[in-house]
């Protein structure tokens, strides 16, 4: 457990390709994907020397594998379809041309069984604030696979991921196994909320939660059928197999390109009803299910709100056309 997703993808690609000796000068990632992912990709490139290239969405990752690719990262189940990839395909198919996959498992952690082992995964990324349950800004994680640990340096190589903290050296030297990925203080406060819920998963068996998971979906999806069409929405939500614990509507703008998609309105009037969902430009109403603590009365109920909502016009009233700085 360790700062942000953020901070743990570019210690990821820094230990990667350090221990590649940088013979190999390319760094993927995914079209489309959640924009930190692409971000620190671009950011580790431009101050490492390295190149970036995207797969666009949709296109098949093996044109984009040669020689030249050092890592690729890639959610596991993606934010805004919250369509699930085959791990373990995946991962034997990038190992298999000589570079390593980063997987990001922040949609997926918590919601559904996760067996990294299994799929031969050596790196991942996750975040604990998600259905984990560890609220606002608690820590991530990162996983290294116990082999490929002790290779090298990490590039955030902060006091607490040094070998001996307290004997203050002037130089670094990397921690023994996975406490080098670590970089500087955490906050206690943080740690302790995090804590308090990962007690309760303990206790969690994880088949019966994708179980409740996949029957919230289900029950939500099926509540909303009949009306969704006459408002312009789109049901996104790929089938039971290949999906993670999240539904995506998307909503057409109703007329003019340039006008402001009623998606984001229709959220706005959601919240204020106590349905919490967000909105993803362009155009994407985004409901995560958490069926750990969320009940099928609760579903029911957030499906009969939007549905009144739609049906009486409550999102355009004026005040949720005011954008604000979080959708």
């Amino acid at each position: 457990m360790s700062d942000t997703i953020t901070h743990n993808l570019y210690k990821q690609l820094g230990y990667i390709t350090e221990g590649q000796g940088r013979a190999r000068p390319v760094i993927l990632s995914e079209g489309g994907n959640f924009p930190t992912d692409g971000y620190i990709a671009q950011g580790f490139c431009r101050f490492g020397g390295f190149e970036h290239r995207v797969v666009p969405e949709g296109e098949p990752l093996d044109a984009y594998l040669d020689e030249r690719v050092a890592a690729v990262v890639l959610s596991h189940v993606h934010y805004r379809t919250g369509r699930l990839r085959d791990m373990a395909a995946i991962t034997r198919q990038v190992h298999a041309s000589g570079a390593e996959v980063v997987w990001d498992l922040a949609h997926s952690a918590g919601a559904l069984p996760v067996n990294l082992a299994a799929c031969g995964v050596r790196y991942a990324v996750g975040c604990t604030y998600k259905y984990l349950n560890g609220g606002p800004g608690a820590p991530a994680f990162l996983y290294v696979r116990r082999d490929c640990q002790n290779r090298g340096w990490q590039p955030l190589s902060g006091w607490l991921g040094h070998a001996a903290p307290f004997a203050f050296e002037a130089d670094y030297a990397p921690a023994p196994g996975i406490s080098q990925f670590r970089t500087g203080t955490h906050s206690p406060l943080a740690f302790a909320a995090l804590e308090a819920s990962l007690t309760l998963w303990q206790e969690v068996d994880l088949a019966a939660l994708r179980h409740k998971s996949q029957r919230l979906i289900d029950l939500f999806r099926e509540s909303l059928s009949d009306c969704l069409d006459e408002h312009g929405i789109s049901d996104i939500t790929p089938p039971e197999a290949q999906r993670g614990s999240q539904v995506g509507l998307v909503v057409s703008n109703h007329g003019s390109s340039n006008a402001p998609n009623p998606g984001y309105a229709i959220v706005q009037a959601l919240i204020e009803r106590g349905v919490i969902g967000d909105y993803r430009e362009p155009g994407l109403m985004r409901f995560g299910f958490a069926p750990l603590y969320l009940s099928h009365e609760d579903v029911w109920q957030a499906a009969r709100h939007l549905r009144e909502v739609l049906a009486e016009g409550e999102y355009l009233a004026p005040r949720f056309q005011q954008r604000g700085a979080v959708t």
